[in-house]
């Protein structure tokens, strides 16, 4: 686990796109994080958020879960497949939040450690300012040994 504010330069400085995005992660602690991706510098040609942004603040997620929750100096996340699901126009800044328990954490961690691997699921929904769902992620990410 990374200090929150190591975490945090990672999570939003590390990916040139990402920064690019500017995305902004809210909250970046041990099983949860909260991210923020903003409509502005990531409006489509209709004026909503552009399906590359959604898609980005539907992903990275699971890095910024392995930030604060796992050894970075014994593992690495890899993202094996995402598929994302739009329901209707993202015309606000867009927010998601991902969570893993402590159990699913330690779980992970002895998994990898004794198998070299482990996998974990998450499905998230990324919601405007109104708290309506824009959009529905499945990702799935694997837990690797150094």
């Amino acid at each position: 686990m990374l200090p929150e504010p190591i975490a945090r330069q990672l999570t939003e400085e590390s990916i040139a796109f990402v920064k690019r995005s500017g995305l902004v992660a809210e909250r970046l602690e041990p099983g949860h994080v909260c991210l923020r991706m903003p409509l502005e510098g990531n409006r489509n040609h209709i004026g909503s958020m552009y399906a590359g942004a959604l898609f980005t603040l539907a992903e990275i997620p699971g890095g910024a879960l392995f930030l604060t929750s796992f050894d970075s100096q014994r593992f690495y996340p890899v993202v094996k497949e995402l598929n994302l699901r739009f329901r209707r126009p993202a015309t606000t800044d867009i927010r998601v939040e991902a969570r893993l328990s402590a159990a699913d954490i330690e779980r992970l961690q002895n998994e990898a450690a004794e198998q070299g691997k482990s996998e974990f699921v998450l499905e998230l929904a990324l919601t405007d300012d109104t708290g309506e769902i824009v959009a529905e992620s499945r990702g799935l990410y694997q837990l690797r040994t150094r």
